[in-house]
């Protein structure tokens, strides 16, 4: 297993990740707390995905207090959106709509332009504007919205990276990153400026704003860091609350756009969906008659986990699903086809909202362009 902001790969061992991490998992208390608020459990809560914590339970003290949180999370624009990536944008939707909570979206082109060493800045920037077209059509609230362009928006976010940036050592960064004598100085530099949008709502304010973080748990390192220098600049640490990763199509591992068979991208028409899904690895026998006999293993499916983690909100359905897999009644192949067209189903509203977002895009951009 190997978790860092820019590799994940192995079989995820998410309670030796609380461990490491030194996180909190999210207790039926909370889960209670966040139910009496929404007036329900999202689907991300109910089933755990979403399974970490940090001062969640601060940020629902100062909510119920009075004291309204914002909202912060992002992507690094390295290619296409895929649907592991929408995981923590459709719950920090739903956070939004529950709290009523101003978003600030980072666009990370800066920091895909210094890991991969073949990207010019004009990539980057075009996957960053792509990429937010997918991040409009989630449905967030364009009056509470905001993406930032890291590159673009450079001369918002410096002032107060500089000030992040004086509190932090570079024997820190070269600790928690991993860093050698090698890496270029800008990536050394770049916590800060992801640390940023934890404090930009405080920093136009003038205020001390609380800042919640929905995102997968690969990313927490920089808020480790961030966290231990916010009491440094007179603001509250950031909150965050960790999901987990959407499985590939192959055997093990999460979904990655490095193996492009094995996830689906937002834009992939019918028939490519259809293609990957049927090709994709089960937990199924390698025979029928075998399967029928002995059942299958949904615990390593990926076709299964894709029901678990989007696809099938009813939760008796998914509980069926399971069973029927387990004692042989389900064959795999049937599985595919079902789960195929709620995927097309799916991809079908997204790119219809996704084509409607270029004509929005200014609406959503923390400048316009």
């Amino acid at each position: 297993m190997i978790i860092t902001p820019w590799e994940v790969s192995g079989r995820i061992d998410y309670s030796r990740l609380i461990k490491e991490f030194g996180t909190q998992p999210i207790t039926q208390d909370l889960l209670k707390r966040i139910e009496k608020h929404a007036g329900m459990l999202h689907l991300q809560l109910r089933r755990g995905l979403f399974f970490s914590h940090r001062d969640l339970d601060w940020i629902l003290d100062m909510y119920e207090s009075g004291i309204k949180f914002v909202l912060y999370t992002g992507r690094g624009p390295s290619g296409p959106v895929h649907i592991g990536h929408m995981i923590p944008w459709i719950f920090t939707k739903h956070l939004q709509d529950v709290f009523g909570s101003k978003l600030y979206f980072q666009m990370t082109d800066d920091e895909k332009f210094l890991i991969n060493p073949d990207f010019t800045l004009e990539k980057t920037r075009n996957f960053a504007y792509d990429n937010a077209l997918d991040v409009i059509a989630v449905g967030f609230d364009a009056e509470k919205t905001k993406i930032i362009m890291d590159v673009e928006d450079a001369d918002i976010i410096y002032r107060t990276a500089l000030k992040v940036a004086k509190k932090i050592t570079f024997s820190t960064i070269k600790a928690t990153f991993g860093l050698t004598e090698s890496s270029n100085i800008g990536i050394i530099f770049f916590p800060a400026i992801q640390a940023v949008p934890c404090f930009l709502e405080s920093e136009l304010t003038g205020g001390n704003v609380p800042c919640l973080i929905p995102a997968a748990i690969d990313q927490d390192p920089y808020w480790r860091i961030t966290r231990d220098i916010a009491p440094k600049l007179g603001y509250f640490k950031p909150a965050q609350i960790h999901c987990k990763f959407l499985p590939g199509l192959g055997k093990g591992g999460k979904m990655s756009a490095s193996i492009p068979e094995t996830c689906i991208f937002t834009t992939d028409p019918p028939e490519v969906v259809e293609r990957k899904i049927w090709n994709a690895f089960t937990g199924g026998k390698p025979t029928i008659k075998e399967h029928k006999l002995h059942g299958g293993d949904p615990s390593i499916c990926p076709i299964y986990y894709y029901d678990y983690y989007l696809f099938e909100k009813d939760d008796d359905k998914l509980n069926e699903i399971y069973m029927k897999c387990r004692n042989g009644e389900f064959l795999c192949g049937d599985h595919k086809i079902m789960l195929a067209e709620k995927v097309k189903k799916f991809l079908k509203e997204h790119q219809r909202r996704r084509e409607k977002a270029k004509d929005k895009l200014d609406d959503y951009l923390f400048k316009k362009k």
